[in-house]
């Protein structure tokens, strides 16, 4: 801390106020807008989607101005702040704080929101309550900071506006290059399963899979003889609707049901929640395989466990190295991870979907990035059921779907092709992803030494001293608690 500089609790230059606890049965689509937790993003406050309720002057008290910084007090996103940039009068929802300033012509909003900004890890680490985290003004107001004198913040806050500005046109220069990048990986994979990338080496090593498909017919017969898959119609006529691309004529067509092996659990969802609660888990025993492993696409993250008992009781949800397990809900719904010969057995949960393809019909490598392509997610998610809460489309749908099958040397060729061309793309994408993670990391070293008194020049402290409202910390923190005495707060009405 530099020696003109002084500590100082957050509540001895603002106050955090509470809002008001709107019915939502009020609520309606004209009137003034009410800031709630969801409005509150990315470091900006909009009452674009608010919902809004008719005026009235009880509610005056709760009103959020222009340059106003709001706080999520409760909820996922407890210590998420932003600005208010509107001129539109709007009322402040209970969930919200308001951080006021006591006296602004000694502090101005702008330096508050980027202290707020370089303290966002304690505030959210302050929060606290079960599940559902929370965080009280007076936790916000005990925090201590380092206050300077005032020409030195508004310093401050133009140079980590400039440096913030020079940052962000990085940023969105490197996520436009991912963009194109993307775009180009796409193109790729729609080419590869449409049979572009394999064109010249499948007219020399054109193959006639009409032998193949009778083999298959047969063997699935037998499995329905067997009682091995029930009885079904696993070859239904095609229909170029039904195409997720548009292949080659000699690639077969196959639902999904139908490349996988012939067993009646082979492409399965998880049991019912009542089937696998968390009583039932114990300190060791066979994996629960839930949604974080489809989505990191991590297979050891083992987290529950269930006894030999109650893993044979759930058989028909069993998973096995090989398998390929699906996210089948939120916002992550599509994730896919194939387990490895050395994961655990156990069983999935509610939340997915396991399969086990028959790799003499289709390889598994080429089945997992053809369903990672934007193609065939859209399909998937083309009929998702839910709106705040996406869900993959029926069991009865996926089983139906068709997909591309070419033969296996032809699938061999085509993953060779995509990694071919993907591996300096794909390399590339993670170089990007990898500065864009150091870019916040820079973002929040220059707040650091901002408020640690080490971000201005000696030049830039030299012409802050010049600057006639300059006085040392200390007597600008004792005037701002002076007034804040001889000046009477409102009264809550809450």
């Amino acid at each position: 801390m530099r020696e003109d500089w002084v500590e100082g609790k957050l509540g001895d230059v603002l106050s955090v106020k509470n809002g008001y606890a709107f019915k939502s049965s009020e609520y309606q689509h004209e009137g003034i807008p009410i800031i709630r937790i969801s409005d509150i993003k990315q470091g900006v406050v909009k009452a674009t989607h608010a919902k809004r309720i008719v005026a009235s002057e009880e509610f005056d008290n709760y009103q959020v101005e222009f340059g106003d910084i709001l706080i999520a007090m409760s909820g996922a996103t407890t210590g998420k702040f932003g600005i208010y940039q509107e001129r539109e009068k709007t009322y402040q929802n209970q969930r919200v704080g308001n951080l006021k300033p006591h006296f602004d012509n000694h502090l101005i909003k702008r330096y508050i929101y980027y202290l707020l900004y370089s303290l966002r890890q304690r505030i959210e680490k302050d929060a606290h309550g079960g599940a559902q985290p929370n965080i009280s003004g007076k936790k916000i107001e005990a925090i201590e900071f380092c206050l300077a004198p005032l020409p030195e913040q508004r310093a401050i806050v133009a140079k980590v506006e400039q440096l913030f500005s020079e940052l962000d046109n990085g940023v969105a220069n490197l996520k436009a290059a991912k963009d194109k990048l993307e775009i180009f990986r796409q193109a790729v994979l729609q080419k590869a399963f449409e049979g572009e990338l394999t064109k010249e080496w499948r007219t020399k090593n054109y193959c006639d899979q009409s032998d193949f498909l009778k083999s298959l017919i047969n063997d699935k017969n037998e499995a329905i003889s067997k009682k091995l898959i029930k009885k079904d119609n696993y070859f239904p006529e095609l229909t170029k609707e039904r195409l997720i691309y548009n292949p080659p004529d000699n690639w077969l067509h196959l639902p999904w049901k139908t490349i996988c092996k012939n067993n009646k659990y082979a492409m399965k969802r998880g049991p019912f929640g009542s089937a696998l609660k968390k009583a039932f888990f114990v300190d060791s025993g066979y994996t629960v395989y839930e949604q974080g492993h489809a989505i990191n696409d991590d297979p050891y993250r083992d987290r529950y466990f269930i006894s030999e008992e109650r893993y044979q009781d759930l058989k028909a949800f069993r998973v096995k190295p090989g398998d390929m397990i699906i996210s089948c809900s939120g916002v992550t719904l599509g994730r896919i991870c194939l387990l490895p010969d050395d994961c655990n057995s156990g069983i999935i949960n509610q939340a997915l979907l396991k399969i086990d393809l028959d790799e003499r019909v289709i390889l598994k490598k080429f089945f997992l990035i053809m369903f990672r392509s934007e193609a065939f997610q859209r399909k998937i998610f083309q009929k998702s059921l839910g709106t705040a809460m996406p869900n993959m489309v029926s069991m009865t749908e996926l089983k139906e779907l068709l997909i591309p099958v070419p033969s296996i040397e032809e699938q061999t060729q085509i993953v060779q092709e995509i990694e071919t061309r993907l591996s300096v793309c794909d390399n590339a994408i993670a170089n990007i992803e990898e500065s864009l993670t150091k870019s916040e990391a820079l973002r929040q070293s220059i707040l650091k030494k901002a408020f640690a008194g080490k971000l201005l020049t000696d030049a830039e402290l030299q012409a802050c001293r010049q600057e006639p409202d300059w006085e040392p910390a200390a007597k600008l923190l004792e005037r701002i608690k002076h007034d804040k005495k001889s000046t009477p707060r409102k009264k809550s009405t809450t």
